[in-house]
């Protein structure tokens, strides 16, 4: 009896300290996607000149490193929100549980990967099987085996007759970055499951699957442009022969500068994405600290003003900045979803 006592004290300590250490931080700290980042510092913005609470302070860090820095554990040094360009992946949302995290799902619209090129040079029309041979590791045998072979492929036009004479040379994001992931996902595993015979693998062997179908080049074809997107808009600008991967904000931002290649003949706008009919579009979420929440100033509030019409609604002033809104029933439920502060449970139920 005593033992049991001595613990749910301690348990009452660590959970009031802990309250006491977020009560400290007057401002709410949000990390995560580069993407996501122009939409959430736009509502942080809004926020702190409608509200009396300081502004949010964002970092852009990448899906991956602001998952990592979000599910590190509850208090005043770890962040309260994180935003990302994919959804969170089933050993994320366990490292959160093990480390005392609950985390609340917001899926906030949607965002396109494009694969863009400056407007000094000719549009790609590509396929995404066109995409998969000029940018995976390995690549079925050109000599039409079902054997794999080291990426042989140097110019567009050894991809496909129909394109550039050009050396493949695409500027993209890193690992950590939900985009990378997206674009191997929607565009490379697109193109990955035209042949027969590799899509066949899938349920025979998943991981070896994944590897074919997700792993890109490393011969230089392909080059880590880090998580700054506006750093690649200017090298594509300065690089005319080369491509870059980036979401549709981006280009909708530059359109002076750069276009978006056409995929499966269809070209990445507001529509196309928003009606799921250009091929690699994807959700963009935020995930918030359920413990914070009625802790740290403002996040409640801050919620609210993410999921209000005039913020993400089809008029709403993250439209400006390129977020695809989600269709109007979806968003009424993600804010009924949002004011209730449900956790989220595990992936492999929903």
């Amino acid at each position: 009896m005593n033992k049991q006592i001595l613990a749910t004290s301690l348990a009452a300590l660590t959970l009031a300290t802990s309250q006491v250490a977020m009560a400290a931080r007057d401002y709410i700290s949000i990390v995560g996607s580069s993407t996501v980042y122009p939409f959430t510092t736009t509502v942080a913005e809004r926020f702190s000149r409608a509200t009396q609470f300081k502004t949010p302070v964002v970092e852009s860090t990448g899906t991956g490193g602001g998952m990592k820095l979000f599910c590190q554990g509850v208090g005043e040094s770890t962040a309260d929100i994180t935003g990302a360009s994919r959804r969170i992946k089933q050993s994320e949302l366990e490292m959160c549980n093990r480390n005392g995290v609950d985390v609340v799902e917001v899926q906030i619209g949607y965002d396109g990967i494009v694969l863009a090129n400056s407007k000094a040079a000719t549009p790609f029309k590509l396929t995404r099987k066109d995409i998969f041979l000029a940018l995976a590791k390995e690549v079925p045998n050109p000599n039409g085996s079902e054997t794999l072979v080291a990426n042989p492929y140097k110019t567009w036009k050894d991809v496909n007759p129909a394109l550039p004479n050009t050396k493949i040379e695409v500027l993209g994001p890193p690992p950590t970055s939900g985009t990378r992931d997206a674009f191997a996902e929607l565009a490379m595993e697109g193109g990955c499951k035209k042949f027969g015979w590799i899509k066949a693998m899938k349920k025979k062997d998943k991981s070896a699957y994944k590897a074919i179908c997700h792993n890109v080049r490393e011969d230089g074809a392909y080059i880590e442009a880090g998580e700054n997107d506006n750093l690649i808009v200017n090298k594509l600008v300065a690089n005319p022969n080369a491509l870059g991967i980036f979401g549709f904000s981006f280009l909708d931002q530059n359109t002076d500068k750069v276009q978006g290649s056409l995929i499966e003949a269809q070209a990445p706008t507001f529509d196309s994405i928003a009606d799921q009919s250009y091929p690699v579009s994807r959700p963009l979420f935020i995930y918030v600290k359920k413990q914070h929440a009625d802790v740290v100033p403002g996040i409640k509030q801050f919620l609210a003003e993410f999921t209000n019409e005039r913020a993400w609604g089809e008029e709403g002033y993250l439209t400006d900045k390129g977020m695809i809104p989600l269709p109007t029933m979806k968003r009424q439920q993600v804010a009924n979803d949002v004011r209730k502060l449900n956790a989220l449970g595990n992936l492999a139920a929903k």
